[in-house]
């Protein structure tokens, strides 16, 4: 499943077609040069309207907003704990490399963890992340997760890790499965609220009692057509066709 992930990655991400257009046209260019020239113009074309994100962003919206976000001084005592989904840590080699762990642009699945354990101590925190790359050397990120949370002052009673999964059905069934957890218990889920639909009905799929905590918004309201970026767009495209190919692949395998 790991492979299939990574092989649907690639297909996620829309350079990889301007790629593809670019070395076709190259493949036809001495027999078909008319054909050539039209997959040249598609790949500038599709080149061009990546840096849009009013578009993906429009798409995107309707994943991020299907549950309510919390309140600042919402009342948590209901709830045993959060379940943090990894993902918001850089790969392991840059850990070894640099001695720390480094947040990525889903940080807030982490800091946001910290904040609501200084609010409400009584919950416990349980990360659930190994190795996602495929060929991945260096601790798991439950691992760096811990050296993070070590920095911020959380004690290590307060957490809980697991340190094998590589998806998030196996965060969901490998996080259940861990001794002195009870997941009929209220708990808290909390991951980025485009991945959260996913998310939250793979774990209820899998016998969690679980609650949303979206954090890590992409989104919100209507992006202007004058925000237009390559870079930011491309990767825009990339986390929606991500989630959306997520999605059929877990509903098609019932994981979900």
């Amino acid at each position: 499943m790991l492979l299939l992930s990574k092989l649907l990655n690639l297909l996620a991400q829309p350079l990889n077609g301007v790629l593809v257009l670019l070395l076709l046209s190259l493949l036809w260019a001495r027999r078909k040069p008319v054909r050539a020239r039209r997959l040249t113009g598609g790949a500038l074309l599709l080149l061009a309207l990546t840096g849009f994100k009013t578009l993906p962003d429009a798409l995107l919206s309707p994943l991020e907003n299907q549950f309510a976000e919390f309140a600042a001084d919402a009342d948590l005592s209901p709830y045993a704990g959060l379940v943090v989904l990894g993902g918001a840590l850089e790969p392991g080699h840059l850990s070894l490399h640099h001695g720390q762990p480094l947040l990525n642009s889903s940080a807030e699945r982490m800091t946001m963890a910290v904040a609501l354990w200084r609010r409400n101590p009584h919950l416990r925190i349980v990360f659930t992340g190994g190795e996602g790359d495929l060929f991945g050397s260096g601790p798991s990120e439950a691992e760096r997760a811990l050296q993070f949370f070590d920095s911020m002052g959380v004690p290590r009673t307060a957490l809980t890790l697991e340190t094998r999964s590589q998806n998030t059905y196996e965060n969901a069934v490998f996080t259940h499965a861990l001794p002195g957890l009870d997941a009929q218990q209220p708990w808290l889920l909390l991951t980025s609220a485009w991945h959260m639909p996913r998310s939250l009905a793979t774990f209820q799929k899998a016998g969690w009692n679980v609650t949303p905590y979206p954090v890590d918004f992409r989104t919100g309201g209507m992006t202007p057509l004058s925000k237009y970026n390559l870079g930011e767009g491309a990767e825009r495209w990339e986390l929606l066709l991500h989630e959306w190919l997520g999605i059929a692949s877990y509903r098609l395998s019932g994981r979900m």
